[in-house]
């Protein structure tokens, strides 16, 4: 590796990482003084606040960090130009494909690092984030951790429904189990209220009602409370994004493997959270590119033209990413496809900047 690599190489990692220190303490003060209150009214423990920020940290650094490396590439590249730096560079016989290459090696850094973030550290970070959200700053009413309308296929010939369930308090409401045998209903189970047991890993029901179908009679059994295991867990009932978001790649592997088996009309939801674990680090690549073709050339309004074309542009790629992703998720459009879109857009778009860059 040639000095200039080594130099432009450590002002990318150097630069992006400022960036990230900078930003983040920032909205960490500003989502303290937004909240701060409700943490006092609700008791919430200091131990607990202080791994909420770590996991905060962790899960915005994630979700924003396409924005901070694209504007940081900006930020450095375009003082190289205003430097003339880029010109002594190409002057000296260097292509500009050349050049790009401590960039991309940069780029490649970052992208292995978000992969392993986004497989093993960002999901644990996500479930301590969102759990403090709804545990100590919205509530326990809050709407986004409850599902509604839940009808499941635990097993073969076995349906589960309930028509309200809160994630917390791990407990549901007019619940309903049926057994059939070669299509015959052959068990019928009703309960007013449903909770389960992390102890014992079973639930217990309110209110129980249980008829056996029989050829010429059906058995009635009734209860005030009964413990039964069931075929499904807890996790499986949860919102859509909060367990696919709280998954190592692994678990969200078998997840969806056992959720396309039982027919889940909502897989799509899951799938988006799993193709975005790898098409995010890629635009790593993509962003870089148009960076680096953006601001190489030394322009009359200086570095603060470059940054507003830079923030245009990054809010864009968000939009995109957020559009076809909730576009997937809410119907049949192909999950792969919506996910990637924004990486194909943009892809064509450095394509057609680094071409047409200044050599």
């Amino acid at each position: 590796m040639k000095l200039i690599d080594k130099y432009i190489l450590k002002r990318y990692l150097v630069t992006f990482s400022v960036m990230l220190l900078l930003f983040i303490p920032i909205g960490i003060v500003i989502d303290v003084s937004e909240k701060v209150n409700r943490m006092i009214e609700r008791k919430a423990p200091f131990n607990e606040i202080v791994i909420y920020y770590g996991d905060f940290i962790i899960y915005f650094a994630n979700l924003l960090f396409p924005i901070f490396l694209f504007l940081s590439v900006i930020w450095f590249t375009s003082k190289l130009a205003n430097n003339t730096e880029i010109i002594a560079i190409l002057s000296s016989g260097i292509s500009f494909k050349r050049f790009l290459r401590p960039f991309l090696l940069g780029a490649t850094i970052v992208c292995i690092f978000a992969l392993l973030m986004g497989f093993f550290l960002v999901p644990k970070a996500s479930k301590g984030f969102l759990d403090f959200r709804n545990t100590y700053l919205r509530g326990s009413s809050n709407k986004t951790m409850e599902t509604s309308d839940i009808f499941r296929q635990i097993g073969d010939g076995e349906y589960i429904y309930i028509s309200n369930y809160n994630f917390l308090s791990k407990t549901g409401f007019n619940f309903t189990y049926e057994k059939f045998k070669s299509n015959q209903l052959i068990e019928k189970v009703n309960a007013n209220r449903i909770k389960y047991d992390e102890k014992t890993k079973k639930y217990t029901l309110f209110n129980y009602i249980k008829r056996s179908v029989g050829k010429n009679n059906d058995i009635l059994e009734s209860k005030d409370k009964e413990f039964v295991k069931y075929n499904f867990e807890p996790d499986e009932l949860t919102p859509v994004f909060y367990i696919a978001e709280t998954m190592t790649i692994g678990e969200l592997y078998t997840f969806i493997n056992k959720e396309k088996k039982k027919g889940n009309t909502r897989i799509n939801a899951y799938l988006v959270v799993l193709y975005k674990k790898y098409s995010l680090p890629v635009s790593a690549f993509i962003l870089t590119i148009i960076a680096v073709a953006v601001s190489s050339m030394k322009r009359r309004g200086g570095m603060g033209v470059n940054l507003a074309i830079g923030i245009v542009i990054a809010f864009t790629f968000i939009f995109f990413d957020k559009v076809f992703g909730t576009i997937a998720e809410n119907s049949d459009f192909s999950p792969l496809l919506a996910v990637w879109i924004p990486n194909i857009v943009f892809g064509t778009l450095a394509f057609y900047l680094l071409r047409n860059a200044k050599r």
